[in-house]
């Protein structure tokens, strides 16, 4: 959030006095506990998972449910939640916001009572780690093209196929599975253990790496029918647990570029070159007043999706809007941010970069730039632009 001399727009003004609370929370948290820790995770390409307990004690996951432990928080405060995590790492946010929108949700909206009360409280107080598997090595922009199939034999499925680019995977209790079935692409939670699966850490990452990503694989793995999500039918349950996240994100990227204009501006008014700080130099000011501004921008396109989904009446398209423009704002800020650095802006004592590398990643992720831009093109024309047309639905 920006100090009182700087809100010019009054957005804290906005916020009730609980959500102010909660984000104040989760702010003392990050800066209390992950931004101590976060840049040596970050360099060692490892998660930070014992603050798992911490995360879940402060009520971070599922923290929109009002049953089996979830703290009943409402969508801006949800969002609140997003950006203050992301403000330390997109990682500790891609943590939770999986967590919830791609586990929590879809057990809560598709599962059954039996499959809640067996999971949900679990996952909600972090004893559970949950990861989400529709991405597929082939097929990440177009889901419809899923390969992973599950097929009935008497009380149990068996699965063969394998997930891609998966959060979480490598330390997940268990994994929300979309596959291919006789009726159509279905559900299904596999736990850790079950015999022909497996979820392999994948290695290498420039992006992202305070934050487990691995792969899903499944070679004739049999769970029992009971495991599969009765109310997921097709990819629209799987489109609407994107649309959960990406609504996380497109608050978090906030969080991100408001990192990095906070170290960019304090940084700018106590370097000094030519004998003055070089805050005080136009060049400098242009790019801290197009941070700024931008970053407005991004608040209140966040805040209004958070109004509209707290009254029911929020539309897919307009979270594609806000994840395409905040994710993008944030990309641009971070880059400019590590400018104003300079050469100190490359090292791990300052954020700017970590943020800028993290996001080439979340600019990526829950559906591309261009993708977003297609799915706005498509409501605005009435033409779809995908090859081969409309995303399919089944």
């Amino acid at each position: 959030m920006f100090s009182s001399d700087l809100d010019f727009y009054e957005i804290e003004s906005l916020f009730s006095e609980e959500e102010k609370l909660i984000r104040d929370s989760v702010r003392t948290f990050v800066n209390d506990r992950v931004l101590p820790v976060i840049g040596k995770h970050y360099t060692e390409g490892t998660f930070p998972t014992d603050l798992v307990p911490e995360i879940a004690e402060l009520g971070l996951l599922g923290s929109t449910l009002t049953k089996y432990g979830g703290a009943g928080v409402g969508p801006i405060a949800y969002g609140l939640i997003n950006r203050e995590l992301e403000r330390g790492d997109s990682g500790i946010r891609s943590f939770v916001s999986v967590q919830s929108g791609l586990v929590i949700y879809p057990i809560n909206a598709f599962g059954n009572e039996a499959q809640r009360e067996r999971w949900l409280p679990k996952l909600i107080s972090g004893e559970f780690i949950g990861c989400f598997g529709l991405t597929e090595p082939d097929f990440g922009s177009n889901p419809s093209g899923m390969r992973t199939t599950a097929k009935r034999d008497g009380d149990s499925y068996v699965l063969n196929g394998a997930k891609m680019w998966i959060t979480n995977s490598p330390i997940a209790d268990l994994a929300v599975v979309f596959a291919r079935t006789d009726e159509g692409v279905g559900a299904f939670v596999v736990e850790k253990g079950t015999k022909g699966f497996a979820a392999p850490v994948m290695k290498g990452k420039l992006s992202l790496r305070a934050s487990v990503t691995g792969e899903l694989t499944f070679d004739d793995c049999r769970i029992p029918a009971e495991n599969r999500l009765p109310d997921a039918r097709g990819l629209k349950a799987a489109l609407a647990c994107l649309s959960q996240a990406r609504y996380g994100i497109a608050w978090g990227a906030v969080g991100a570029a408001m990192g990095c204009f906070e170290e960019a501006l304090g940084y700018a008014k106590e370097r000094v070159q030519f004998d003055r700080p070089i805050a005080g130099y136009q060049i400098q000011q242009q790019k801290l007043v197009e941070m700024y501004s931008r970053i407005v921008q991004a608040q209140l396109l966040a805040h209004r999706m958070g109004q509209l989904k707290a009254a029911g009446t929020l539309h897919h398209v307009a979270i594609s809007v806000a994840k395409r423009n905040n994710v993008s704002i944030a990309r641009d800020i971070a880059r400019v941010g590590r400018e104003i650095l300079g050469a100190n802006g490359i090292t791990d004592e300052y954020a700017c970069m970590r943020h800028m590398c993290n996001l080439e990643s979340v600019y990526t992720y829950e559906g591309t730039h261009d993708i977003h831009t297609l799915i706005v093109g498509q409501a605005l024309t009435g033409m779809p632009a995908f090859t081969g047309g409309a995303l399919r639905k089944d």
